[in-house]
Order: structure tokens, then C-alpha cells, then sequence
């Protein structure tokens, strides 16, 4: 892709966005979706809410069952099915959390002690298990087969994405393109799903749910690329997790594919070393940053999220105007702003 992409627009006035637009639309019925959660978490074995708990009690964005509910309203949607859905939505995430810390061996999620670190990585497998069953058992009670399938191969296509970002780490020859295939699995298709579904549940014709579909994807990419970003760019404070996780995990995130593109010789010996995990010391973890800002390679893969965040933009073009597609429009631009 090219580095001359068009910049993202603003529809509110050259305000910088954010998210309080959604917030406020959504706020009714996220209650209902997180009594859902708080119930569907309970389990007779203490450990298992007090593990999910830990987790889902730590705060994030609720940024894809939040689609969910602001897709609804953008269609026009009048029922409650979607609460059930959007809670599902939310579990598939979290399990996927829970899985991931204890792949990557994390030690900090959502600004506190991840849960494997807490808990031990069985146990945190486990109730990563549990919470994907009771994420099916919400869909198999809505009893819509479509959107069974579409949440279903969802998480098919994460798992694939995990397992590919997997086999692309420590990989110093990992391309853009293939970059951008593991983050539209592991990333983009649960905020396409959670879209999508919402115009399922509401009946509406197939240009509206791939409408919706492509506004998620696309604001998926936008979302993981600014988060690859900022793990280059935020102190760990603002981010909720370690800086240069990604750095000593190996993993080939665009600012580092760019960097070793754009670096000469001795540069790219250096980030060789440093993927293999030969290099990953807190003085190597600064000299990659002064890489990545020599290159503008944070700035380049900002502009990059700004263009999918624009596609996500114009995918809501065949819905009319309304306050609830100007507030999906506001978080899709509040997720390429974002410093956190």
C-alpha cells in the first residue's frame, strides 16, 4: 500500500473525536448486555468467576458488542435479541484474551497483572474454554442458524489468525500483505461479525448487512494497526500493558516491517537479530524505537489506519443520516486517534 493515502475526514466539526457519542447511544442497552455477562459468567466452581471477573472486570472499550448494539440502532432495529448476541460477542473476545495472554506470556492486561499471571495458564485455558461455550450457548438460544453461522466462523477464522500470527513470528521476512491477512483473522472478524449480526437479527436485505460487515472489518484493521502502533509510541501506563511486548515476542507488526524496509544495511542486521530474539534488552527495545520514529514508521502505519478507518466511514453511506450513524462514524474515527 502506498504511503500517500487520503487522510481520515472529520464529520464533527474538526473536533477530535471520540467515543462518547457511542457511549451515550449504547448506554441503555450495554446495561442489559452486562447483566447478561455478570449472569453468564457464574459458575458453581468459584474459580471460574472469579477468573473471568478478573478480566472482564478490568475495564476495556466493549468496543465490539458496542457495534452490535450501535449497528441495531443505525437499522433500526426495536427488539432485544441482539443484548443476548452482543453479550456472546463480548465472550468470544475475552476468551480469546485469555488464550492469547498465555500464548504470549503476558504480564499486564488492561493496566493490572494479566490473569495467567494471577491464576496460573491452566486454569486461565480453561475458563478462556468456558467462556467461548457460554458464548455458543447465547447464540444457540437466539435460535438463528445465520447468525450461529456467521459468529461461529468468526471464531474459526480468530483461532486461524492466532495460529498464522504464530507461525509468522520471529519471521523477519513476513510482507505487509501478510501482515494484514493475520490482523483481518485475528482481529477484524469478530468487529465484522459483531457488526453484521445486527442487521441479521433486524431482517434487513443483504446490502445492509454487508454494509455493516464491511464498516467492522475495516474498522478492525484500522483498530489493531493503531494498537501495533502504539506499542512503539505509549508509555505502558496509557496502554494497560508492557511496552515492546510485541518487540520481545518477535512479532512482525507493520512499524517493524516498514522499518526493516526502509533501514539500510546495518539496520536490517540489527532487526534481523532482534525478531530471531538474539537482541531484546531494554537498550534494544530503544534503539528499535529510534528506528521506528527515524523512518516514521508509527506515523506511516497511523496513516494506514486512517484509511481503513475511512472505509469504514463510507461503508455507512446507504443508511441515512442519524445520531447513531454519526456516532459509529465518531468511534471509527476516535480509533485511529487514540493514544491508548
Amino acid at each position: 500500500m502506498s504511503d500517500n493515502v487520503v487522510p481520515l475526514k472529520r464529520t464533527n466539526g474538526g473536533e477530535q473525536p471520540s467515543l462518547s457519542p457511542i457511549l451515550s447511544l449504547t448506554a441503555t442497552p450495554m446495561n442489559q448486555v452486562n447483566s447478561i455477562i455478570l449472569d453468564r459468567m457464574q459458575s458453581e466452581i468459584p474459580l471460574i468467576p472469579a477468573l473471568a471477573g478478573h478480566l472482564i472486570a478490568g475495564g476495556g472499550k466493549r468496543m465490539r458488542p458496542m457495534l452490535t448494539l450501535a449497528g441495531a440502532e443505525v437499522v433500526g432495529y426495536q427488539g432485544t435479541r441482539h443484548h443476548k448476541l452482543a453479550a456472546a460477542v463480548e465472550f468470544i473476545h475475552t476468551a480469546t484474551l485469555l488464550h492469547d495472554d498465555v500464548v504470549d506470556g503476558s504480564e499486564m492486561r488492561r493496566g493490572k497483572e494479566a490473569a495467567n499471571i494471577v491464576y496460573g495458564n491452566p486454569a486461565t485455558v480453561l475458563v478462556g474454554d468456558f467462556l467461548f461455550s457460554r458464548a455458543f450457548e447465547l447464540m444457540v438460544e437466539d435460535g438463528s442458524l445465520k447468525v450461529l453461522k456467521i459468529l461461529s466462523s468468526a471464531s474459526a477464522i480468530i483461532a486461524q489468525g492466532e495460529v498464522d500470527q504464530l507461525v509468522s513470528q520471529r519471521k523477519i521476512e513476513t510482507s505487509e500483505e501478510r501482515y494484514l491477512h493475520i490482523i483481518g483473522a485475528k482481529t477484524a472478524a469478530l468487529f465484522a461479525a459483531a457488526s453484521r449480526i445486527s442487521a441479521v437479527v433486524a431482517e434487513c436485505g443483504e446490502e445492509e448487512e454487508e454494509a455493516l460487515d464491511s464498516y467492522g472489518r475495516n474498522l478492525g484493521i484500522a483498530f489493531q494497526l493503531v494498537d501495533d502502533a502504539i506499542d512503539y509510541d505509549s508509555e505502558a501506563s496509557e496502554m494497560g500493558k508492557d511496552r515492546g511486548d510485541d518487540f520481545r515476542e518477535g512479532k512482525m507488526t507493520l512499524p517493524v516491517i516498514l522499518a526493516y524496509q526502509r533501514g539500510n544495511d546495518e539496520e536490517r542486521r540489527f532487526w534481523q537479530d532482534a525478531i530471531a530474539g538474539f537482541t531484546t534488552e531494554d537498550e534494544d527495545l530503544a534503539h528499535a524505537v529510534d528506528l521506528i520514529r527515524k523512518h516514521d514508521c508509527v506515523s506511516a502505519t497511523r496513516e494506514r489506519a486512517r484509511h481503513f478507518a475511512q472505509r469504514a466511514c463510507d461503508a455507512l453511506n446507504i443508511f441515512p443520516d442519524s445520531a447513531a450513524r454519526r456516532a459509529m462514524v465518531q468511534a471509527a474515527q476516535f480509533a485511529v486517534a487514540r493514544g491508548y
